[in-house]
Protein backbone atom coordinates (compact mmCIF):
# COMPACT_ATOMS: atom_id res chain seq x y z
CA UNK A 1 0.00 0.00 0.00
CA UNK A 2 0.96 3.64 -0.48
CA UNK A 3 0.35 7.02 1.14
CA UNK A 4 0.24 10.51 -0.36
CA UNK A 5 2.02 13.26 1.59
CA UNK A 6 1.46 17.00 1.22
CA UNK A 7 4.16 19.52 2.29
CA UNK A 8 3.90 22.48 4.64
CA UNK A 9 5.55 25.86 5.11
CA UNK A 10 9.23 25.97 4.22
CA UNK A 11 8.83 24.03 0.95
CA UNK A 12 7.90 27.13 -1.05
CA UNK A 13 10.11 28.51 -3.79
CA UNK A 14 9.41 31.16 -6.44
CA UNK A 15 8.51 29.37 -9.69
CA UNK A 16 7.22 26.21 -8.01
CA UNK A 17 4.82 24.29 -10.23
CA UNK A 18 5.96 26.17 -13.37
CA UNK A 19 6.59 22.95 -15.31
CA UNK A 20 2.94 21.98 -14.79
CA UNK A 21 1.61 25.51 -15.39
CA UNK A 22 3.31 25.75 -18.79
CA UNK A 23 2.03 22.39 -20.00
CA UNK A 24 -1.49 21.85 -18.62
CA UNK A 25 -4.59 24.02 -18.96
CA UNK A 26 -6.03 22.42 -15.80
CA UNK A 27 -3.18 24.00 -13.81
CA UNK A 28 -3.80 27.42 -15.38
CA UNK A 29 -7.46 27.04 -14.36
CA UNK A 30 -6.50 26.17 -10.76
CA UNK A 31 -4.13 29.15 -10.52
CA UNK A 32 -6.85 31.40 -11.95
CA UNK A 33 -9.39 30.03 -9.46
CA UNK A 34 -6.96 30.81 -6.63
CA UNK A 35 -6.64 34.43 -7.83
CA UNK A 36 -10.40 34.77 -8.12
CA UNK A 37 -11.05 33.28 -4.67
CA UNK A 38 -8.40 35.26 -2.81
CA UNK A 39 -9.08 38.47 -4.79
CA UNK A 40 -5.39 39.05 -5.43
CA UNK A 41 -2.79 37.56 -7.81
CA UNK A 42 -1.42 34.67 -5.75
CA UNK A 43 -0.49 33.05 -9.12
CA UNK A 44 1.89 35.93 -9.89
CA UNK A 45 3.53 35.59 -6.47
CA UNK A 46 3.92 31.82 -7.05
CA UNK A 47 5.35 32.22 -10.54
CA UNK A 48 7.38 35.44 -10.23
CA UNK A 49 7.74 36.30 -6.55
CA UNK A 50 9.34 38.30 -5.11
CA UNK A 51 10.51 35.80 -2.54
CA UNK A 52 9.74 38.26 0.27
CA UNK A 53 6.04 38.24 -0.77
CA UNK A 54 5.90 34.45 -1.11
CA UNK A 55 7.42 34.06 2.37
CA UNK A 56 4.61 36.05 4.02
CA UNK A 57 2.69 33.43 5.96
CA UNK A 58 -0.72 34.45 4.61
CA UNK A 59 0.66 34.00 1.06
CA UNK A 60 2.83 30.94 1.65
CA UNK A 61 -0.01 28.79 2.95
CA UNK A 62 -2.51 29.20 0.07
CA UNK A 63 0.39 29.18 -2.44
CA UNK A 64 1.61 25.75 -1.34
CA UNK A 65 -1.97 24.45 -1.34
CA UNK A 66 -2.47 25.74 -4.90
CA UNK A 67 0.66 24.05 -6.23
CA UNK A 68 0.00 20.78 -4.37
CA UNK A 69 -3.60 20.67 -5.62
CA UNK A 70 -2.46 21.44 -9.18
CA UNK A 71 0.11 18.62 -9.16
CA UNK A 72 -2.48 16.20 -7.70
CA UNK A 73 -4.90 17.08 -10.52
CA UNK A 74 -2.26 16.57 -13.20
CA UNK A 75 -1.36 13.21 -11.68
CA UNK A 76 -4.94 11.94 -11.41
CA UNK A 77 -6.65 13.61 -14.40
CA UNK A 78 -3.92 14.04 -17.02
CA UNK A 79 -1.99 10.87 -16.24
CA UNK A 80 -5.00 8.91 -14.89
CA UNK A 81 -3.06 7.76 -11.83
CA UNK A 82 -5.21 5.22 -9.97
CA UNK A 83 -5.56 5.91 -6.24
CA UNK A 84 -6.77 2.39 -5.41
CA UNK A 85 -3.42 1.49 -3.77
CA UNK A 86 -3.36 4.70 -1.71
CA UNK A 87 -4.35 3.86 1.87
CA UNK A 88 -3.79 7.21 3.61
CA UNK A 89 -3.36 10.91 2.91
CA UNK A 90 -1.32 13.05 5.31
CA UNK A 91 -0.10 16.63 5.25
CA UNK A 92 2.46 18.50 7.32
CA UNK A 93 0.74 21.42 9.10
CA UNK A 94 -0.92 23.44 6.30
CA UNK A 95 -0.41 20.33 4.13
CA UNK A 96 -3.28 18.75 6.06
CA UNK A 97 -5.58 21.18 4.21
CA UNK A 98 -4.10 20.00 0.87
CA UNK A 99 -4.80 16.40 1.94
CA UNK A 100 -8.40 17.30 2.80
CA UNK A 101 -8.96 19.07 -0.53
CA UNK A 102 -7.46 16.21 -2.56
CA UNK A 103 -9.58 13.67 -0.65
CA UNK A 104 -12.76 15.69 -1.43
CA UNK A 105 -13.40 16.58 2.21
CA UNK A 106 -12.96 20.32 1.70
CA UNK A 107 -13.43 22.48 -1.40
CA UNK A 108 -10.34 24.13 -2.90
CA UNK A 109 -11.96 27.57 -2.56
CA UNK A 110 -12.82 27.07 1.12
CA UNK A 111 -9.32 25.78 1.87
CA UNK A 112 -7.74 28.81 0.15
CA UNK A 113 -9.85 31.15 2.27
CA UNK A 114 -9.12 29.26 5.50
CA UNK A 115 -5.37 29.12 4.87
CA UNK A 116 -5.13 32.81 3.99
CA UNK A 117 -7.01 33.63 7.21
CA UNK A 118 -4.96 31.06 9.16
CA UNK A 119 -1.74 32.63 7.93
CA UNK A 120 -2.86 36.11 9.01
CA UNK A 121 -4.10 34.85 12.39
CA UNK A 122 -0.86 32.99 13.10
CA UNK A 123 1.22 36.00 12.08
CA UNK A 124 -0.79 38.39 14.24
CA UNK A 125 -0.98 36.14 17.32
CA UNK A 126 2.48 37.16 18.57
CA UNK A 127 4.21 40.54 17.97
CA UNK A 128 7.19 40.38 15.61
CA UNK A 129 10.39 39.56 17.49
CA UNK A 130 8.69 38.07 20.55
CA UNK A 131 8.58 34.48 19.29
CA UNK A 132 11.13 32.19 17.61
CA UNK A 133 11.62 28.62 16.38
CA UNK A 134 14.73 26.47 16.71
CA UNK A 135 15.62 23.34 14.72
CA UNK A 136 17.42 20.82 16.94
CA UNK A 137 19.45 18.19 15.09
CA UNK A 138 20.83 14.92 16.41
CA UNK A 139 19.09 14.96 19.81
CA UNK A 140 16.33 12.72 21.11
CA UNK A 141 13.03 13.94 22.54
CA UNK A 142 13.96 13.25 26.17
CA UNK A 143 17.19 15.24 25.92
CA UNK A 144 15.31 18.12 24.28
CA UNK A 145 12.57 18.12 26.93
CA UNK A 146 15.17 18.08 29.72
CA UNK A 147 16.94 21.12 28.24
CA UNK A 148 13.62 22.92 27.72
CA UNK A 149 12.88 22.55 31.44
CA UNK A 150 16.35 23.85 32.25
CA UNK A 151 16.06 26.82 29.87
CA UNK A 152 12.64 28.28 30.59
CA UNK A 153 11.17 30.18 33.48
CA UNK A 154 7.60 29.58 34.65
CA UNK A 155 6.07 32.45 32.66
CA UNK A 156 7.84 31.64 29.39
CA UNK A 157 6.71 29.32 26.59
CA UNK A 158 9.06 26.76 25.06
CA UNK A 159 7.55 23.65 23.51
CA UNK A 160 8.24 21.00 20.89
CA UNK A 161 6.43 22.24 17.79
CA UNK A 162 7.35 19.59 15.21
CA UNK A 163 8.52 16.05 15.92
CA UNK A 164 9.63 15.59 12.32
CA UNK A 165 11.98 12.60 12.42
CA UNK A 166 14.63 10.95 14.56
CA UNK A 167 17.21 13.67 15.11
CA UNK A 168 15.12 16.49 13.65
CA UNK A 169 12.87 18.34 16.09
CA UNK A 170 11.59 21.92 15.97
CA UNK A 171 11.09 23.88 19.20
CA UNK A 172 8.86 26.96 19.40
CA UNK A 173 8.40 29.64 22.05
CA UNK A 174 9.26 33.07 23.39
CA UNK A 175 12.42 34.49 21.83
CA UNK A 176 14.47 34.88 25.03
CA UNK A 177 13.80 31.26 26.03
CA UNK A 178 14.62 29.95 22.56
CA UNK A 179 17.90 31.92 22.67
CA UNK A 180 18.74 30.41 26.06
CA UNK A 181 17.86 26.93 24.80
CA UNK A 182 20.15 27.46 21.82
CA UNK A 183 23.04 28.37 24.14
CA UNK A 184 22.39 25.31 26.30
CA UNK A 185 22.49 23.05 23.24
CA UNK A 186 25.73 24.67 22.07
CA UNK A 187 27.21 24.07 25.52
CA UNK A 188 26.71 20.31 25.09
CA UNK A 189 27.90 20.51 21.46
CA UNK A 190 24.54 19.71 19.88
CA UNK A 191 23.65 21.32 16.56
CA UNK A 192 20.69 23.69 16.43
CA UNK A 193 19.61 26.38 13.97
CA UNK A 194 17.33 29.38 14.46
CA UNK A 195 14.66 29.25 11.75
CA UNK A 196 13.92 32.33 9.61
CA UNK A 197 10.23 32.44 10.58
CA UNK A 198 8.13 35.40 11.61
CA UNK A 199 6.14 33.68 14.38
CA UNK A 200 6.42 30.74 16.84
CA UNK A 201 4.11 28.21 15.18
CA UNK A 202 2.59 25.10 16.79
CA UNK A 203 2.92 26.10 20.43
CA UNK A 204 0.57 27.55 23.04
CA UNK A 205 1.46 31.10 21.90
CA UNK A 206 -0.78 30.31 18.91
CA UNK A 207 -3.92 29.81 21.03
CA UNK A 208 -5.10 33.29 20.06
CA UNK A 209 -4.85 32.30 16.38
CA UNK A 210 -6.90 29.16 17.03
CA UNK A 211 -9.60 31.28 18.70
CA UNK A 212 -9.72 33.52 15.62
CA UNK A 213 -9.92 30.51 13.30
CA UNK A 214 -12.39 28.43 15.31
CA UNK A 215 -15.63 30.09 14.04
CA UNK A 216 -14.26 30.23 10.47
CA UNK A 217 -13.40 26.52 10.42
CA UNK A 218 -16.62 25.53 12.19
CA UNK A 219 -18.79 27.43 9.71
CA UNK A 220 -17.08 25.76 6.72
CA UNK A 221 -18.59 22.66 5.12
CA UNK A 222 -16.49 19.51 5.41
CA UNK A 223 -17.42 16.10 3.99
CA UNK A 224 -16.16 12.65 4.84
CA UNK A 225 -12.82 12.28 2.99
CA UNK A 226 -12.47 9.60 0.30
CA UNK A 227 -9.23 8.48 1.94
CA UNK A 228 -8.46 8.45 5.65
CA UNK A 229 -6.44 11.47 6.77
CA UNK A 230 -3.65 10.77 9.27
CA UNK A 231 -3.83 13.90 11.40
CA UNK A 232 -0.98 15.97 12.83
CA UNK A 233 -2.56 16.23 16.28
CA UNK A 234 -3.21 12.52 16.90
CA UNK A 235 -0.96 10.80 14.32
CA UNK A 236 -3.90 8.47 13.62
CA UNK A 237 -6.53 8.44 10.83
CA UNK A 238 -9.70 10.46 10.98
CA UNK A 239 -12.68 10.64 8.64
CA UNK A 240 -15.43 12.26 10.74
CA UNK A 241 -15.94 15.84 9.44
CA UNK A 242 -16.74 17.36 12.84
CA UNK A 243 -13.70 15.73 14.44
CA UNK A 244 -11.53 16.94 11.55
CA UNK A 245 -12.71 20.52 12.18
CA UNK A 246 -11.83 20.27 15.88
CA UNK A 247 -8.40 18.84 15.07
CA UNK A 248 -7.64 21.63 12.57
CA UNK A 249 -8.42 24.20 15.28
CA UNK A 250 -6.25 22.33 17.78
CA UNK A 251 -3.48 21.80 15.21
CA UNK A 252 -2.68 25.54 15.17
CA UNK A 253 -1.19 25.42 18.68
CA UNK A 254 -0.34 21.70 18.92
CA UNK A 255 2.74 19.65 18.14
CA UNK A 256 2.96 18.24 14.60
CA UNK A 257 3.44 14.52 15.24
CA UNK A 258 5.01 13.77 11.86
CA UNK A 259 7.42 11.03 12.96
CA UNK A 260 4.58 9.23 14.77
CA UNK A 261 2.28 9.68 11.75
CA UNK A 262 4.79 8.01 9.41
CA UNK A 263 5.40 5.20 11.93
CA UNK A 264 1.64 4.65 12.19
CA UNK A 265 1.33 4.31 8.41
CA UNK A 266 4.33 1.97 8.26
CA UNK A 267 2.72 -0.25 10.90
CA UNK A 268 -0.45 -0.28 8.82
CA UNK A 269 0.99 -1.74 5.62
CA UNK A 270 2.21 1.41 3.84
CA UNK A 271 5.40 0.61 1.94
CA UNK A 272 5.70 3.65 -0.32
CA UNK A 273 5.23 7.37 0.27
CA UNK A 274 4.62 9.87 -2.54
CA UNK A 275 5.08 13.58 -1.78
CA UNK A 276 2.72 15.79 -3.80
CA UNK A 277 3.79 19.43 -3.86
CA UNK A 278 6.83 21.68 -3.93
CA UNK A 279 10.15 20.47 -2.52
CA UNK A 280 11.40 17.17 -1.16
CA UNK A 281 11.27 17.84 2.57
CA UNK A 282 8.75 15.14 3.48
CA UNK A 283 10.28 12.39 1.34
CA UNK A 284 13.60 13.20 3.04
CA UNK A 285 12.01 12.93 6.49
CA UNK A 286 10.50 9.55 5.59
CA UNK A 287 14.00 8.28 4.77
CA UNK A 288 15.25 9.54 8.14
CA UNK A 289 12.44 7.73 9.91
CA UNK A 290 12.91 4.47 8.00
CA UNK A 291 15.76 4.27 5.50
CA UNK A 292 14.37 1.10 3.91
CA UNK A 293 11.07 2.70 2.93
CA UNK A 294 10.49 3.87 -0.64
CA UNK A 295 9.72 7.59 -0.83
CA UNK A 296 9.62 9.97 -3.77
CA UNK A 297 8.49 13.49 -4.54
CA UNK A 298 6.53 14.83 -7.51
CA UNK A 299 7.92 18.21 -8.57
CA UNK A 300 7.91 17.90 -12.36
CA UNK A 301 6.26 16.11 -15.27
CA UNK A 302 9.33 13.85 -15.50
CA UNK A 303 8.82 12.84 -11.86
CA UNK A 304 5.34 11.58 -12.75
CA UNK A 305 6.56 9.79 -15.89
CA UNK A 306 9.35 8.09 -13.93
CA UNK A 307 6.90 6.96 -11.24
CA UNK A 308 4.23 5.49 -13.50
CA UNK A 309 6.43 3.90 -16.16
Amino acid sequence: MKALLFPGQGSQVVGMGSDFYKNFSIVKEIFSKADETLKFKISKIIKEGPDSELKLTQNTQPAILTVSYAIFNVLTKEFNYDLKDIKFFAGHSLGEYSALVCSNSLSFEDALYLLHERGKAMQEAVPIGQGSMLAVLGSDIKEINDLIIKSKSSEDVCEIANDNADGQVIVSGTTKTIEKLKENFKAIKKKCILLPVSAPFHCSLMKKASEVMSPKINSTKFQKPHKEIVTNVNSTPESNPETIKNLLIEQIYSKVRWRESILYMLKNDVREFIEIGPGKVLSGLVKRINKDTKSLSINSIDDIKNMIQ
